[in-house]
């Protein structure tokens, strides 16, 4: 059962981009993921403070690879400064949240704009003990922190394991252990981004910063950290050793860490030759590409699995995902718009119309309830959207004039309807791709359904169906329903 630490209130961090490159389709499902985790924390009432940063510092990743700055590295291929390029890409990345209509965070601190705190808490470590200084460098002492706390509990590595199998890099012959860490390095002449520090001219480490921005915002304990489960080890268990001495706290109540993303069952990543930037998804622009796919489309294929189970993407997947997408959104539009024939859905006797179909009725009302128990249950989207699609029969019935509209009590009408708006719009965040553009293409279809009904009523069959002819040979298909009206859809 979740509680935050503060009643009413919840803190929320997330480990953002490195904003040296383009975000490619493994950064969608974080950002979706957590954007769910938003949404229904603030329907249920509580004030959420979401931080998300940036990582805009040229830190060198070191743990498990070659040493790279790679904002650096990047600039110089793309003849920019540094900062150029990190401006860039993070309104890159900004615009791609806004596609995926996720909502922003509450703050979105820059690890550039907070060296001063994170040397303040370096500062605090090699005065406790558990840091020390070597050539200009600063180093986390894991193997003494691990005398006195459980350095891997998170992640369930084994100390003695890292320390048997951690890569020796170059220029890493300064740590007293391998599985010690960089809070700050000094900066080779090469080195483009740099900043003065107690130690000399350097720049942070890759942990030190989400350590210090989380303090900063959420304060010494919060309750809620997310990220990639790529992000496990080293750097969130990293996170935890750094903060923990510093303020004398584990500083997270609730760690959450979404799975990843494989392509057609391999890792995505550049040894594959498979990355897939979300301009290349949302344009078709990649040979791995069938076709363009929007996204919307790809949110709701990332919401149609578990956050926490791997996610396989395929042309395949994604076409499935569009259909469904389609059949759902296809159906909720009308829902949205739905009077019930014994009168207006808000109006106190039509609430209480009794059903004419008990165990229609019983099942309706079991699929709609079973939302809220869905989402309780760790955020199980997918479930929530399954039971959805065992509602769409039953709306696309009611529609069809296959079942009659009181088949349903007006109670449970308006719940369906209530209930169908707060998941896919306000939790799962769906909706419909340029809203906008849809009003207006209603507006022409309206004038073109009102000059088709004319030219019935005139008995003008040729106009009436050299309209819906040449509708179709565009992709939209009109039909004539049963009570006289004409309802449209694309083809």
């Amino acid at each position: 059962m979740f509680e935050p630490l503060v009643p009413g209130h919840v803190g929320m961090y997330v480990c953002g981009p490195t904003v040296s490159g383009e975000s490619h389709l493994g950064h969608a499902r974080p950002y979706i993921t957590f954007d769910v985790v938003y949404r229904y924390l603030m329907q249920l009432g509580y004030k959420v403070r979401y931080v998300r940063n940036i990582t805009d510092a040229g830190h060198f990743e070191e743990e498990g690879r070659e040493a790279e700055d790679k904002i650096a590295k990047k600039a110089q291929i793309e003849k920019l400064e540094p900062m150029e390029l990190v401006q860039k890409y993070t309104n890159l990345f900004h615009w791609a949240m806004n596609q995926f209509n996720c909502l922003p965070p509450s703050i979105e601190p820059t690890a550039t704009g907070h060296i001063v705190e994170q040397i303040g808490m370096i500062e605090k470590l090699i005065e406790a003990g558990y840091a020390y200084v070597n050539n200009g460098s600063v180093y986390f002492d894991v193997k003494k922190y691990a005398e006195s706390h459980d350095y891997g509990k998170l992640s369930g590595r084994i100390l003695d394991d890292l320390l048997e199998t951690t890569r020796v890099l170059e220029g890493q012959d300064e740590k007293r252990d391998k599985a010690d860490f960089a809070l700050w390095k000094e900066a080779p002449p090469e080195h483009i981004m740099r900043w003065k520090s107690p130690w000399g001219e350097g720049f942070p480490g890759w942990h030190i910063e989400c350590s210090a921005m989380a303090t900063k915002y959420l304060g010494a304990q919060f309750d809620i950290h997310g990220g990639g489960m790529d992000l496990l080890f080293p750097h969130h268990e990293s996170e935890i050793a750094q903060s923990t001495i510093c303020n004398h706290t584990p500083p997270v109540r609730y760690w959450m860490h979404n799975n990843m993303i494989t392509i057609n069952g391999r890792k995505m990543g550049k040894s594959y030759n498979n990355v897939i930037k979300l301009t290349e998804l949302f344009s078709g622009d990649n040979p791995q590409l069938e076709k363009a796919y929007s996204p919307m489309t790809v949110r709701f294929f990332v919401l149609q699995t578990h956050y926490r189970s791997t996610l396989d993407f395929s042309n395949e997947a994604l076409q499935a995902a569009e259909k469904g997408l389609k059949r759902l959104m296809e159906a909720y539009e009308w829902l949205k718009q739905y009077k019930d024939e014994r009168g207006e859905m808000t109006d106190d006797s039509s609430d209480k119309a009794p059903s004419s179909n008990a165990e229609l009725e019983e099942k309706v009302v079991r699929l709609v309830s079973e939302f809220d128990d869905f989402i309780n249950d760790d955020f199980n989207t997918a479930k929530v959207l399954a039971n959805m699609f065992e509602l769409v029969p039953v709306i696309n019935s009611i529609k069809d004039k296959q079942i009659k509209a009181d088949a349903l009590s007006g109670e449970t009408l308006l719940l369906l309807q209530t209930k169908m708006k707060t998941y896919v719009e306000d939790i799962l965040g769906l909706q419909a791709e340029t809203a906008a553009e849809e009003d207006k293409l209603k507006g022409v279809m309206q004038v073109l359904i009102e000059l088709r009904k004319e030219a019935r009523a005139k008995r003008d069959w040729a106009t009436s169906d050299k309209i819906r002819n040449q509708l179709a040979d565009v992709g939209i298909q009109l039909k004539d329903e049963k009570d006289g009206n004409i309802s449209w859809s694309f083809a």
